[in-house]
């Protein structure tokens, strides 16, 4: 194939028909390395568009099958040799025409020219860009399924473990830990549904659509869709470039890394002294060059500032599209979406391992559920059931009596009859009988729970119900990951298949 090339000249670059200088130093070095850099984690991507659009050319007779040949057989060379063995020259340009060097070096201008037939640099990109973010995404959805993996086991570990919860940062009802942690299974569970609604609109195939108005040349775009995996096509070819399904994976993104600092906020206060409700394993910990007694959860605080620059993803992405408008190409690619893939791919890893080492100190979130009058509200409701009292009555009655005995030292497990007639008397004027036994069972943390009724609460029945459904929810996510998987995979052997059937390979 070298001797086809010897006949065939000299390379031709991109820039020397029209340009009459090649690019200056300065430009080669802020523009075309930094976005070759971006594209060479596209490596992989790249090849699997050359190759399913040299298919499909063959298949339709745009290409013969001899040139077709020869292209695919070099192109395998160059997936075989990886990155390091392209060669890649910064001067010229983007890796499609790094690509195109390497096939014209082999076989000549003439033959290895042919690849490009029916497309534009902004469709073979564009189709690449989202090949790639697509198995980000996918990237993304195993990681949140291995932290849902960890959050489920140790909310079935602690459905039953008591806690204070809390509004305000003060102790408003007895809450149950297991609980807490369903209600970020349950967030992270609509992260999933975010990222996969995303996929759908992400997974459609733009190559074809060429640089703006189609093409003369009869392509097979419904060929390329299956050989690469796509749901469909994108169908108007104005929209080939199009790009702001990256705005939206930034934006699921986002939502991630929201979540998770919500719950690296929490585990880092109640790991304080003063809370002392759970703790990090030593081995997600720091500790201090001056004080020797600490022990930092470093790893909780490295998820929290992680999550600060999430919160501006979404906006560089629209700051970065604002210019669009119906024409400039350039700017259509976001270049800090890979920061956005790499930093939420890293904290869900880093999170998954935290949540399943946490140390839970569940006698200390037993007696703090218990001492701090948590229960008031459950007092105020058997007052308005057994009494007849409005609940505002009722409230007024409870608040004065939580704040004699507090006056007074009095706990909620030496409350009496007596002290809730005082305080009935003060604000409803007439005592209300309730025995001293009747107060404290209505004070009782775990009591409360187990008087709960309605869907969703801390009630036992159904905290292990929502648990129950919600391993048939982390069932079907890894259901559709493992389904996805193999589809593409299936796509993946087919593009194999026709490539080996070119080459005389089979």
């Amino acid at each position: 194939m070298s001797a086809v090339g010897e006949e065939s000249g000299a390379e031709f670059r991109l820039t020397e028909a029209r340009l009459s200088r090649p690019p200056a130093a300065v430009f080669t070095r802020l523009s075309q390395a930094p976005g070759l850099a971006r594209e060479s984690r596209h490596f992989k991507e790249f090849m699997a568009v050359d190759r399913a659009h040299t298919v499909m050319l063959v298949e339709q007779g745009i290409l013969s099958r001899e040139h077709g040949k020869a292209i695919l057989g070099v192109l395998a060379e160059i997936d075989a040799g990886g990155l390091e063995g392209l060669a890649v020259d910064e001067t010229r340009g983007s890796f499609l025409l790094q690509v195109e060097a390497r096939l014209a070096e082999r076989l000549g201008e003439d033959i290895g020219g042919r690849m490009h037939t029916g497309r534009s640099r902004i469709d073979q990109g564009a189709t690449v860009r989202r090949l790639y973010k697509r198995r980000r995404l996918l990237d993304a959805v195993e990681g949140l399924l291995r932290l849902e993996s960890a959050v489920l086991e140790k909310a079935q570990r602690h459905r039953r473990t008591l806690m204070p919860g809390y509004t305000h940062l003060q102790h408003a009802q007895p809450w149950v830990f297991g609980h807490y942690l369903h209600s970020f299974f349950v967030k992270f569970r609509e992260d999933f549904d975010r990222i996969t609604e995303c996929y759908q609109r992400l997974n459609l195939n733009p190559l074809g659509t060429v640089g703006l108005s189609g093409t003369s040349w009869p392509l097979n775009r419904a060929r390329t869709t299956a050989l690469l995996g796509f749901f469909g096509l994108v169908e108007n070819s104005k929209l080939g470039r199009e790009a702001y399904y990256a705005a939206e994976a930034v934006a699921s993104l986002s939502y991630v890394m929201a979540d998770l600092n919500d719950l690296a906020t929490d585990l880092h206060l109640w790991s304080s002294h003063e809370f002392g409700l759970v703790e990090c394993d030593d081995a997600f910990c720091g500790t201090s060059s001056i004080f020797p007694q600490k022990k930092n959860p470093a790893a909780l605080e490295t998820i929290k500032k992680a999550s600060g620059g999430a919160t501006q993803w979404l906006a560089e992405a629209f700051a970065t599209f604002r210019g669009e408008g119906t024409g400039d190409q350039a700017i259509r690619e976001l270049s800090m979406i890979d920061r956005a893939f790499d930093t939420t791919a890293n904290m869900l890893e880093l999170a998954a391992a935290v949540v399943a080492t946490l140390i839970v100190h569940e006698p200390r979130m037993r007696a703090l559920a218990s001492e701090n009058w948590a229960t008031a509200s459950n007092l105020a409701d058997v007052l308005v059931r057994d009494r007849g009292l409005s609940y505002r009555q009722s409230h007024h009655v409870v608040g004065r009596m939580v704040r004699l005995c507090l006056e007074a030292g009095v706990v909620p497990g030496q409350a009496t009859g007596a002290g809730l007639d005082c305080a009935a008397l003060d604000t409803v004027g007439r005592p209300l009988g309730l025995t001293d036994g009747e107060v404290r069972d209505a004070l009782d943390a775990d009591r409360f729970v187990a008087t709960r009724v309605t869907t969703g609460s801390v009630a036992p029945g159904e905290v292990d119900r929502m648990l129950r459904e919600a391993d048939g929810d982390f069932t079907s996510m890894r259901v559709w990951l493992g389904a996805e998987k193999e589809r593409i995979a299936a796509a993946s052997a087919d593009l194999d298949r026709a490539v080996a059937a070119i080459r005389g390979c089979t």
